[in-house]
């Protein structure tokens, strides 16, 4: 029996341990699909590595699990390295590998590049991320709107919600790109109008890298003021069928990937994904239950060596019920009186089609739909039985078309462009007031159209690069916006290499974006759109300079300073604020009357140190400085929502041997500003009845302050890799301090004994009120906890 289990254990370990990791890809020139030939890929700190073939192609294999740095050089050709590349022995990890041609003489055989993501049109403002990010970040849960905000400028929501504000603009300004397909949102229980929502809904396990834009946006991608996400997605198995199963403490994802034909030229993957968070909020007693589900596939079609064909799909329907058993407090009893019952669908269906031709250029057609239902409801008392208060319904749809082309022609780069989107918006809704039934119903149609261009070039042996783009864009909704020259977009980039390692950035850009369709399809009682005399676009002047050192250690520093202009944004004609000040929260933005009137600046300065692995160490540190304000109505500039004014990340990580990694992540930020409530309009009888909670003194805007925030999170990761499979083990701990997360003060009736609401004995047009504020010495710690297993 001891020699058996001796032999047992032995094979064990020997399995284990097995060398059977592959990397395996292709070098390619960029911008095209021409095969770079004899190419050297080499494992950092080793000699071990392989050479491409005429196809491009190379393998490396018999590699022990775990993560490599790759350096790839070429005679020609700038070189490269490709920064922690995960290896197990359950499937190769495969890249596709672009090099940039050199316009130096053949003769100096290499020619070495900054190691970190630059683009001549996007030279400063971006961060890369790869999948080893991601899926290891603290306190993230895997989820890439929390991965980011390890990013300068970024700042986030210290709730529940991983709402995303960047350089002081609000949620509503970012957009998100996966393979180029433009996707709406990628967060779950997401804000109408806006970006924001609690959980997000991309598989990490699709993901092969994000570049995150905070500036210096190309001109193919439009719509936005403060931030792209450009989400590249990894292609499916073509060697044999795999699987993983993911169950954490909120949620279980399976996903599967596998060949489509014998050719193995096409492939799938696929996945779905079931939450039981609502397990989690009701052990912590919160007022609602959240419960979510989501899927994702992507196939890519390969027919010929010149042509590529991608189609994505992602879905979610999400549920949002009360827990009505949490009412011992006052803070509960309000939540539950205030929230509805809400449920929302959303899908997104794009196609992708590659055309690549010899002279290292190619022509790209996008075409895809999303749709948005979004429900809420609301009862008298929580009652079903009762009055039904709310009853909210409304869908958004956009069907969009993209063709543009990217060629290269003696060291200068192009691309030209237009854009189509057919834009539908639909509310049917009915809301109980005190005197009677508002039955609301709007619906309407736009058109929009864009063309883009931009033009790249290195100069001076490729000490200095400039770009420089345009973009217009308009729409069919007024005659304001329908002349594209009222929306052009300039933009200009450029990046001088002091030395080979030391550069200095700049980007001057004028962005554009479209108000919320809630805004834009508003009608008052005569079925008139309100705002359609008064919308335009939104805009900005954004600049942006720097410099970057990249250090022979994997490191970079990098300083920005960034300055903000706003012009014609959405301002409220019922509260006189601007709705860059909205958006933070769930339900709906923009469904009333506004008028482009607003303006707004936002300033400061963004520091990073980034250490990509080195050694088996990993981190980051960023601190940003800034100001973001709004013009109130007075024209006088006050603190906008978003401007806390510091924010500081700190993340430092370690790779041990047998699979072991452990990670942490400090997270603060300044108090945001809110609005303090009107108590004596809010406690008005006649008032509180027509909207039973705090009505807000917008005289104050933003006058008051939330309290510093800090947190830091811990990730602790050990993994197994068999022959043909592995498995991973993690505890994740957000908010391991237990910081307490400060709140406005809210505004309640004080009941009596009996649970009746009390007048007021010195004024009976009043009731008895008061403010709760949260008198909780600690916060709440978010473990998590979960085991993954790949085949």
């Amino acid at each position: 029996m001891r020699f058996n289990l001796l032999f047992f254990f032995t094979l064990i370990g020997t399995v284990v341990n097995a060398q059977t990791g592959i990397i395996k890809g292709v070098v390619i020139e960029s911008g095209g699909k021409k095969p770079v030939e004899l190419a050297t890929v080499v494992i950092e700190g080793t000699s071990i590595g392989a050479q491409s073939d005429e196809n491009g192609k190379f393998v490396i294999d018999k590699l022990s699990p775990g993560t490599y740095n790759l350096k790839v050089t070429s005679i020609g050709f700038t070189s490269k390295t490709i920064f922690e590349v995960g290896v197990t022995n359950s499937k190769p990890a495969e890249l596709e590998i672009e090099l940039d041609n050199s316009t130096q003489n053949l003769n100096e055989v290499v020619v070495k590049a900054n190691p970190f993501v630059r683009r001549e049109e996007s030279p400063i403002s971006i961060r890369s991320l790869g999948l080893d990010e991601i899926q290891r970040a603290p306190g993230a849960n895997q989820d890439i709107s929390r991965v980011v905000q390890t990013l300068p400028g970024v700042g986030f929501s210290t709730g529940f919600r991983n709402d995303i504000y960047i350089r002081g603009g609000s949620s509503a300004e970012n957009r998100f790109f996966m393979d180029d397909i433009e996707i709406p949102n990628i967060n779950h229980f997401a804000t109408q109008g806006s970006s924001g929502g609690p959980v997000g809904m991309i598989n990490v396990d699709f993901i092969r890298d994000v570049n995150f834009y905070s500036g210096a946006f190309p001109a193919n991608r439009g719509n936005m003021l403060s931030s792209s996400m450009d989400i590249r997605l990894r292609d499916g198995r073509d060697d044999r069928f795999g699987c993983s199963v993911r169950l954490g403490s909120s949620e279980a994802y399976l996903t599967m990937e596998s060949p489509l034909n014998k050719k193995k030229n096409a492939t799938i993957l696929a996945s779905f994904r079931y939450s039981y968070l609502q397990l989690l909020f009701k052990a912590l007693k919160l007022s609602f239950l959240p419960t979510y589900t989501d899927q994702q596939f992507k196939i890519k079609w390969k027919p010929t060596k010149q042509d590529e064909l991608t189609v994505l799909w992602l879905s979610s329907a999400d549920y949002f019920k009360l827990n009505l058993a949490a009412n011992s407090t006052e803070s509960q009893r309000y939540q539950l009186s205030i929230l509805p019952e809400y449920n929302q669908w959303s899908y997104m269906v794009g196609a992708k089609y590659n055309r690549y031709f010899e002279n290292n250029s190619y022509l790209q057609v996008v075409a895809s739909r999303n749709m948005l239902i979004n429900k809420y409801v609301k009862f008298k008392d929580n009652d079903r039985s009762q009055v039904q208060t709310t009853d909210y319904k409304s869908t958004e749809s956009e069907n969009k078309l993209r063709i543009e082309y990217t060629g290269r022609k003696n060291g200068l780069k192009y691309n030209v462009g237009i854009g189509y989107e057919l834009a539908r918006y639909y509310n049917k809704s009915r809301f109980a007031v005190p005197f009677g039934v508002v039955n609301y119903e709007t619906k309407f149609v736009v058109h929009k159209y864009s063309l883009f261009s931009q033009v790249s070039k290195s100069v001076f042996k490729e000490r200095l690069a400039l770009s420089l783009g345009v973009r217009f864009d308009g729409n069919s909704y007024n005659s304001s916006m329908a002349n594209i020259v009222n929306q052009v977009s300039p933009r200009f980039s450029s990046s001088l290499s002091i030395t080979k390692d030391l550069h200095w950035n700049t980007n001057v850009g004028y962005y554009h974006q479209l108000p919320q369709y809630t805004a834009m399809g508003f009608k008052d009682t005569s079925g008139t759109l309100v705002n359609k005399s008064t919308l335009t676009y939104s805009r900005n002047l954004h600049v942006v300079t720097g410099f970057d050192y990249a250090t022979k250690w994997n490191g970079r520093f990098s300083l920005e300073g960034f300055y903000k202009q706003y012009f014609n944004m959405p301002f409220s004609v019922r509260n006189q604020v601007s709705l860059a000040n909205l958006g933070g929260g769930f339900g709906v933005l923009g469904n009333e009357a506004v008028t482009s009137t607003s303006e707004g600046r936002a300033y400061g300065m963004e520091f990073l140190y980034e250490q990509k692995l080195k050694k088996g160490f990993y981190g980051t540190f960023a601190y940003t400085l800034f100001w973001s304000e709004f013009k109130d109505k007075n024209g006088k500039y006050a603190p906008s929502s978003w401007d806390s004014r510091h924010i500081l990340t700190f993340s430092l990580g370690k790779k041990f041997k047998k699979g072991w990694e452990l990670g942490g992540r400090l997270r603060s930020q300044g108090g945001f500003p809110y609005t303090p409530t009107d108590v004596a309009t809010s406690s008005l009888i006649p008032v509180y009845n027509a909207q039973p909670e705090g009505v807000l003194d917008w005289n104050q805007l933003n006058q008051s302050r939330l309290n510093f925030f800090y947190a830091f999170d811990l990730r602790v990761t050990k993994k197994w890799a068999f022959k043909q499979w592995g498995l991973e083990l993690y505890l994740d701990l957000q908010n391991l301090t237990l910081s307490k997360v400060d709140q406005q003060p809210t505004f309640v009736l004080d009941y009596d004994v009996n649970g009746n609401p009390q007048i007021d004995p010195s004024d009976p047009t009043r009731y008895k009120t008061k403010l709760l504020t949260d008198d909780r010495k600690l916060g709440t710690l978010l473990p998590a906890i979960g085991i993954v297993i790949t085949y």
